[in-house]
């Protein structure tokens, strides 16, 4: 599994794991809404003079089967960043083979080289299989409002209770 970052000429597959993502979540009644994002955002937003959130892909024979979306925060209490995980979507057919673990470690060294407190995410609590991905990294959720739980994860802290997440 190779990882590598977006560059402005993947603005179309941005997109389109962005659909997919939106899918999935449709599936499990995590959204209901109508996409606002098109191609000319994602290049502005993206890849304009101010980034304001970075895209990593996950290949395996040379295609991509998942990505992350993420962006920077700043505490000015702590004097340090942290990464907000904005989306980890991995293609249905390519789960459990190791893109959404690689995508995360990638995650976990860019949080370290830029010296960050934490990631910290949200998912949906119908999401049992992805619950239970992040609680294998040693993710943990900090509180639940409704069917939207919030993880923090400390890379290279592990929670010492084992725990399953269930619907």
């Amino acid at each position: 599994m190779k990882i590598r970052p977006a560059t402005p000429n993947d603005v179309s597959l941005i997109f389109s794991f962005i659909q997919k993502k939106a899918e999935f979540d449709r599936n499990i009644g995590a959204f209901a809404g109508e996409l606002q994002v098109s191609e000319e955002k994602i290049h502005k937003t993206l890849f304009g003079a101010i980034p304001f959130s970075y895209v990593l892909f996950a290949e395996a024979s040379e295609s991509e089967v998942g990505f992350a979306l993420y962006g920077f925060r700043y505490s000015s209490f702590a004097g340090q960043p942290s990464i907000w995980l904005d989306d980890l979507y991995v293609d249905e057919q390519m789960r459990s083979q190791g893109a959404g673990t690689a995508l995360m470690k990638r995650l976990a060294e860019i949080a370290r080289e830029n010296d960050c407190t934490h990631l910290a995410w949200n998912a949906d609590a119908r999401n049992i299989r992805g619950l239970n991905f992040y609680h294998r990294l040693g993710a943990e959720i900090t509180h639940q409002q409704d069917n939207r739980c919030f993880l923090r994860w400390i890379p290279g802290c592990r929670r010492e209770k084992s725990l399953k997440f269930e619907a």
